[in-house]
């Protein structure tokens, strides 16, 4: 094992005390050893930091700041960072034993890229296990470069989650990083950045579990502001940052990102700022889930909420891609 590791895993912690140790573990059970740990606890109020302290092993870093929000806490342990790649993981997911493994394999085979990551899989609040259906990306054992990171992103899930995910500390240096002050859609905020200038590397191998029994607010709430990256990447459209091939791949994920803040909107009873969002989406993939939303914008708040909550082929009416179970193929022809 190498003086400087090869992978400096960055772990966020606010009041995750019960799940720490769990994620912790699943870092030290890699098949890939050549690491270091750095655990940011962002001004916990629970036992998590002291449960971190339990752990005897010396490549785990403990550093304690006042609370910041999550972006700021994954900055300050990319900072003092010392490997090349950074993997992150938050304190109530684990990691799969070849986990960190699969992402070495992937940065020596794709040292262009700018985010490698693995599949997931997500423990739903009931202890289920699901697996994402990624049908946007070729069926496994298949890894390698995606052919356009916003395309599958726009007509699938996202095939990202955030603990799945390394980057190399050069793009940090570059001037990437969390968005201080969000909470939420900090993560894919970084990755449309990071995927607007570079390639993305995926791998079925190694995997992540994402846990979401664990209390999160965020949960629970409906976001009552855009998506982040809407504005950022408009502005990089009008400048002509873009190639035109990936250009119109981004603007097809601006109009789902559009159209999802238009029908949180509805939810709220904002008819008419949803009114006024779904007449600037210009859109030939969602040209009918478009005309969808501009109907439900017509009902007052109770009546669109009771149909939402009682009907369910209402949700999967609007929120059905108009794209075939299988977009692969049209990726390819």
């Amino acid at each position: 094992m190498s003086e400087t590791p090869a992978v400096s895993v960055v772990i966020p912690l606010y009041n995750k005390g019960p799940y720490i140790a769990r994620a912790l573990n699943s870092v030290l059970a890699q098949t890939f050893q050549d690491f270091e740990i750095i655990v940011v606890d962002d001004g916990s109020t629970d036992e998590g930091a002291s449960v971190v302290k339990d752990f005897e092993d010396t490549r785990i870093h403990l550093i304690c700041q006042e609370n910041q929000g999550v972006s700021a806490a994954r900055n300050r342990g990319i900072e003092v960072s010392r490997a090349e790649l950074i993997a992150f993981l938050d304190a109530d997911d684990e990691w799969l034993p070849e986990h960190l493994e699969v992402l070495m394999g992937l940065r020596s085979k794709h040292p262009e890229a700018g985010l490698y990551a693995t599949a997931y899989s997500i423990i739903t609040t009931q202890g289920e296990l699901k697996h994402p259906e990624l049908t946007s990306i070729p069926p496994a054992p298949w890894e390698g470069v995606l052919p356009s990171y916003f395309l599958l992103a726009s007509i699938a899930v996202m095939p990202i989650s955030t603990s799945s995910v390394g980057i190399p500390k050069d793009l940090f240096r570059k001037g990437y990083a969390f968005r201080i002050g969000l909470n939420i859609f900090e993560d894919s905020l970084l990755w449309g950045q990071i995927a607007m200038k570079y390639p993305v590397a995926f791998s079925w191998r190694g995997g992540s579990l994402y846990h979401q029994q664990s209390d999160n607010s965020l949960t629970h709430r409906i976001i009552d502001f855009e998506h982040p990256f809407v504005s950022f990447a408009e502005d990089a459209i009008i400048k002509s940052q873009m190639p035109i091939t990936k250009s119109e791949d981004l603007k097809e994920y601006l109009a789902r990102l559009k159209l999802d803040f238009a029908l949180r909107n509805l939810m709220l009873g904002k008819n008419e700022l949803a009114k006024k969002t779904i007449s600037e989406v210009v859109t030939n993939r969602y040209r009918w889930r478009k005309q969808k939303l501009l109907l439900m914008a017509t009902l007052p708040r109770g009546m669109f909420l009771n149909l939402w909550k009682t009907k369910r082929w209402l949700s999967r009416l609007i929120l059905k891609t108009e794209y075939n179970r299988d977009p692969w193929a049209q990726i390819l022809n």
